[in-house]
């Protein structure tokens, strides 16, 4: 991996550039900046998601992953290299399978809301969708592996399924969208 960082402050980004991890210098308003950023800023919710009130085997996988997506930001600052293993995919397969079997099957589309942390899992969720676009854009000018962009995309699954699960945790429900169909289907149930 490049140089740590021993000081902060460099000055060196004044100039509108960022250095990549292979020593080069590209604009900060370049597709590879602003897939690390993204995956930056998802890492930064997930941490704040982490300061709510979790199940302890949530709260570990969520550690994980945070630095999953540390290996992911560092393999997208340093074309070329591999640092998101295959076996972080296989993590988050498993995760989805396990949690997801835990869930009533969806009778509508869900609200992001409900408890705090079940809404922070949602931001968690439309940022993650955010990063897995940038890495899909940034594919197109540039040749990279598929993980990263489906690192992303299953992560974003998850923690859909995860923001189902938490507002679960203490007896509560999903927000269910007030469509027509619903509304009609609960009508004729009554």
């Amino acid at each position: 991996m490049g140089n740590r960082l021993t000081q902060i402050s460099t000055r060196t980004g004044d100039d509108g550039t960022t250095g990549l991890g292979d020593n080069t210098r590209v604009s900060k308003n370049s597709g590879r900046p602003h897939a690390m950023g993204d995956v930056d800023e998802l890492n930064s919710h997930i941490g704040l998601l982490l300061c709510e009130p979790l199940p302890e085997a949530v709260s570990e996988l969520l550690i994980d992953i945070q630095h999953q997506l540390f290996n992911l930001g560092g393999e997208l600052s340093m074309p070329g290299y591999e640092l998101l293993k295959s076996d972080a995919l296989e993590q988050l397969d498993q995760a989805i399978a396990r949690y997801n079997s835990q869930l009533p099957r969806l009778l509508e589309f869900i609200l992001p809301a409900g408890t705090r942390a079940a809404a922070q899992a949602h931001i968690c969720r439309t940022v993650a969708r955010r990063a897995e676009r940038q890495v899909v854009a940034l594919e197109q000018g540039e040749s990279m592996r598929a993980a990263p962009r489906q690192y992303l995309n299953r992560l974003s699954d998850l923690l859909f399924v995860l923001a189902r699960v938490l507002n679960r945790m203490d007896g509560g429900d999903d927000i269910y969208w007030k469509s027509e169909r619903l509304a009609r289907n609960q009508a004729s149930q009554s």
